[in-house]
C-alpha cells in the first residue's frame, strides 16, 4: 500500500485538506485548491449503490487529473457488499486516479440518512465496522473515515473504540454533533481526546474560515491538521494563506477565469459553476450586480464578458 498519509504527517506542521462537499468539490475546484496549497483533496460523496448498479455516471463524476494527487474518493451508503464492489471498482480505475478511499459517517442530509448512510451509519457501530472491513478487504489504497463528534448517544470516542484494531490511516472529525448540523461551536476537546484511541492522522473539521480559526482549531484539538470545506468556497487560496500565515488578496479575476477554463475542459457544466461564481463575488466591488450576472452564465464566453467589465 502506498500510504501518502505517512508522508503528509510531519511534526509542527499542519496538514491542510479540502474537505468533501457534495456538488462542490469536483475536479476543477480540486485542481485550484491543490494549486493554492491544499495538501490533500477529497471528492464529492459517491454513492456505493450507484457504483454497484449503474456506475457510468458516478465514475465520470469521480474522474481526476494527476494534478489533484493526493486525491481521496469519498463513498457513502449502507450495505457492506456495495461498499466492497465500489472499492474494487475505484481501486482499479485508471481515469479516477484515486490515492485513497474515504467512508462517510457524518452526512446529516435526510435523504442520505434515510438510506441508513452517513450519520445514520455512525450510530450502528456493528454495521459501520462491517462496512469498513468490506472496504479494507477490497482495496490496496489507504482507507480513511469522516465522522462527527456525536450522533445521538454515540460519540466519536465510542466509534473509534469499536474500530481501534482496523488499519484505518486517517480520520477527519467534524467537531459538531448531528443535532448541530453545520453551525454552532466546534468541540475541539473531543477531537483531542480521540488521539487516545487512534494512532493515525487526525484532521479537525468545522468552522475554519481564516487564519485565526484554523490555528485555534489545530492547536486546541492537537490534531495533525484541519479539513476546510465552506471556508474555501470562493477562496481556494485560503490554503496558501494558512501556510504563509498571512492574509492575501490575489487577482480574483484571474482565478475565476482559470476556474472557468477548467470547467469547460472538464464537463462544460456552467450551470453548476454559477454557485462558485457567486462565492467569488463576495468581497468584490458591486458584488450584488456581479451575482446577478453570474447566475445567468452559460459558457466560458459569458464569463469572459463579465470579467472584462470594470469592478
Amino acid at each position: 500500500m502506498n500510504n501518502f498519509w505517512l508522508k503528509l504527517k510531519q511534526p509542527q506542521r499542519a496538514i491542510y485538506a479540502l474537505a468533501p462537499l457534495a456538488g462542490i468539490t469536483d475536479s476543477p475546484f480540486r485542481q485550484l485548491c491543490r494549486e493554492h496549497g491544499a495538501d490533500v483533496v477529497y471528492s464529492e460523496m459517491a454513492s456505493v449503490a450507484a457504483l454497484s448498479h449503474a456506475p457510468a455516471k458516478t465514475l465520470e463524476l469521480l474522474k481526476a487529473t494527476k494534478k489533484e494527487a493526493p486525491y481521496v474518493v469519498q463513498l457513502f451508503g449502507a450495505r457492506p457488499e456495495q461498499f466492497a464492489r465500489a472499492a474494487r471498482l475505484i481501486s482499479h480505475n485508471k481515469t479516477i486516479k484515486a490515492d485513497g478511499l474515504d467512508i462517510n459517517f457524518g452526512c446529516p442530509v435526510s435523504k442520505v440518512m434515510k438510506q441508513g448512510a452517513g450519520a445514520a451509519l455512525f450510530k450502528d457501530l456493528t454495521k459501520a465496522r462491517q462496512v469498513i472491513e468490506a472496504v479494507l478487504a477490497n482495496t490496496d489504497l489507504p482507507v480513511s473515515v469522516k465522522v462527527r463528534s456525536r450522533v445521538g448517544q454515540v460519540t466519536v470516542i465510542d466509534f473509534l473504540r469499536a474500530i481501534k484494531d482496523l488499519p484505518i490511516q486517517a480520520v477527519m472529525i467534524h467537531g459538531r454533533s448531528l443535532a448541530q448540523g453545520f453551525s454552532g461551536p466546534v468541540d475541539a476537546k473531543i477531537i483531542k481526546q480521540a488521539r487516545r484511541y487512534f494512532a493515525g492522522v487526525i484532521l479537525a473539521n468545522g468552522g475554519v474560515k481564516d487564519i485565526v480559526s484554523a490555528k485555534t482549531l489545530w492547536q486546541e484539538s492537537a490534531a495533525d491538521g484541519v479539513g476546510i470545506g465552506q471556508g474555501a468556497l470562493g477562496r481556494p487560496w485560503i490554503f496558501q494563506e494558512l501556510k504563509n500565515k498571512k492574509t492575501s488578496r490575489p487577482d480574483v479575476k484571474e482565478i475565476i477565469l482559470k476556474h472557468a477554463k477548467l470547467v469547460e475542459k472538464y464537463n462544460g457544466n456552467f450551470g453548476e459553476f454559477r454557485k462558485h461564481l457567486c462565492w467569488y463575488a463576495a468581497g468584490l466591488p458591486n458584488a450584488k450586480k456581479l451575482r446577478e450576472q453570474f447566475i445567468k452564465v452559460n459558457s466560458l464566453g459569458d464569463v469572459r464578458k463579465i470579467l472584462n467589465l470594470k469592478f
